[in-house]
């Protein structure tokens, strides 16, 4: 089954129809690949420089305000197991804390950017990598890696996991567990499923290769407490960038009163 991502109406509206979807869209994410390098960096080229640790750059990227950035909860909120020695499967965080998660899948589009807009805005967000996606382009997380964002589990070829035996689904998770730490030093606790889209054996495959939480995304048409939202891939070529689709989520943010938070910090 085909899933969509949580995107605001206002937002979906905003983007007349080139919403913020995820991985779950029918157009496979190395197709996608090739069609928006050359685009992102036309755009890379049309910004101006970076300025670090400056105390209005909300400013430079066209936000009202600085973004709200949620502390880590004390105590973490409880999150039920999916069985006995299994993950728990989230698409939303149990609490009231005023607070939304974000998180983009695959790697394909690597807009250097996007590390200036996580850098200046302090943006605690979570990047789901697919190895035969991202190919060459690891140095790219590497630095998204050194300004705060987060590397986490997507698979190492994007398949649909669900009917598939224990040990494809074991290499395919196990394995790209064991790519990211040879990049960057670390194993995953978090996984998400290419298209969302799991099974019993999924989740014990993802118990055997350390996971300690099977994560998806929140659908819906309104921003709540607890969101996790997908910022996903733009198919269209002639769409808005990962960029302009960020900032216009975090205005839809500040209008719902929300701040942002580290997901790793609530799972």
């Amino acid at each position: 089954m085909t899933a969509r991502p949580l995107v605001a109406a206002a937002l979906a509206a905003a983007l007349l129809g080139a919403a913020v979807t995820g991985c779950a869209q029918s157009v496979d994410p190395i197709e996608r690949l090739g069609r928006k390098a050359a685009h992102a960096a036309r755009q890379a080229a049309r910004t101006p420089p970076s300025r670090a640790d400056d105390p209005h750059a909300y400013r430079r990227w066209g936000l009202p305000s600085r973004v709200p950035l949620a502390p880590p909860p004390s105590p973490r909120p409880p999150i039920r197991a999916a069985g006995p020695g299994l993950p728990p499967v989230v698409d939303r965080v149990p609490t009231h804390d005023k607070v939304v998660f974000l998180t983009y899948d695959d790697g394909a589009e690597r807009d250097p950017r996007f590390v200036d807009l996580v850098r200046e805005l302090r943006l605690p967000v979570s990047m789901f990598l697919t190895d035969s996606v991202v190919g060459p382009g690891y140095a790219h997380f590497a630095r998204l890696r050194e300004v705060g964002a987060n590397v986490q589990n997507h698979t190492l070829d994007h398949q649909s996991l669900r009917g598939l035996p224990y040990a494809g689904q074991r290499a395919e998770i196990c394995g790209q567990q064991d790519k990211l730490r040879e990049r960057f030093g670390l194993r995953p606790r978090l996984f998400r499923p290419p298209y969302g889209t799991y099974d019993t054996t999924t989740l014990r495959a993802a118990a055997d290769c350390g996971v300690s939480a099977v994560v998806r995304w929140t659908e819906g048409e309104h921003l709540r407490a607890g969101d996790i939202l997908l910022v996903g891939p733009d198919d269209d070529l002639d769409g808005p960038p990962l960029v302009e689709r960020t900032v216009r989520l975090l205005r839809e943010v500040q209008e719902k009163g929300l701040s942002v938070g580290r997901l790793e910090d609530y799972l």
